[in-house]
């Protein structure tokens, strides 16, 4: 319980997301007004990473269907299974698949060199969890790939560990976001069309 401020009393409890949810009695102000909606703010911090998740989406698609080829590498098949509900369409290579890191980065630059050659823009999207084990083979990918002058695209991965951490902490976690993602992602690609 928080001290009274000018007459009203103010009760803030966690809600299990881990967001606050704050209750004014005595408030004259309609009930939405006093307690903020924590749906309101994933639909703002989903909205944030449709961005990316949109310039993603066209750098993965084929480029027979006008994208640039590029593919994306996740941790798992329920990784790669997410990102096909999201929208992705193109190469999604899987990094668990038996082998150690290294053969994996040697398969990565023999496949896709070190630049695309469609946009000249990095060759792989790198979308590793945002979890401490996630965080890790981020960094320690980057470093190889680097290392291999391998350039790679992080920045739907930056928007999402800034964005995305109460929703959870994995690629496979975007999926109960799916319908809300695609929508946004549609808008950000279609700005324009006709409903």
């Amino acid at each position: 319980m928080i001290e009274p401020t000018f007459g009203h009393e103010i009760r803030i409890s966690t809600v299990s997301n881990g967001g606050l949810n704050m209750n004014f009695d005595n408030s004259d102000e309609p009930t939405e007004m006093r307690t903020p909606s924590i749906k309101g703010d994933v639909t703002e911090r989903i909205a944030k990473v449709s961005r990316f998740f949109a310039d993603a989406i066209v750098r993965n698609m084929p480029t027979e269907t006008r994208g640039s080829g590029c593919p994306v590498i996740v941790e798992g098949r329920r990784d790669a299974s997410a990102l096909r509900e999201i929208g992705f369409s193109g190469e999604i290579e899987v990094l668990n698949r038996g082998w150690d890191k290294s053969r994996f980065v040697a398969y990565i630059y023999d496949n896709y060199g070190i630049r695309n050659l469609v946009d000249q823009g990095p060759s792989v999207i790198l979308l590793m969890d945002w979890d401490r084990t996630g965080m890790k083979l981020q960094s320690t990918l980057s470093t190889r790939f680097g290392a291999l002058d391998v350039k790679v695209d992080e920045d739907l991965w930056r928007s999402l560990v800034k964005n995305m951490k109460s929703e959870g902490k994995t690629v496979e976690s975007l999926r109960a976001h799916a319908i809300t993602l695609r929508e946004m992602i549609s808008d950000q690609l279609f700005p324009h069309s006709l409903e």
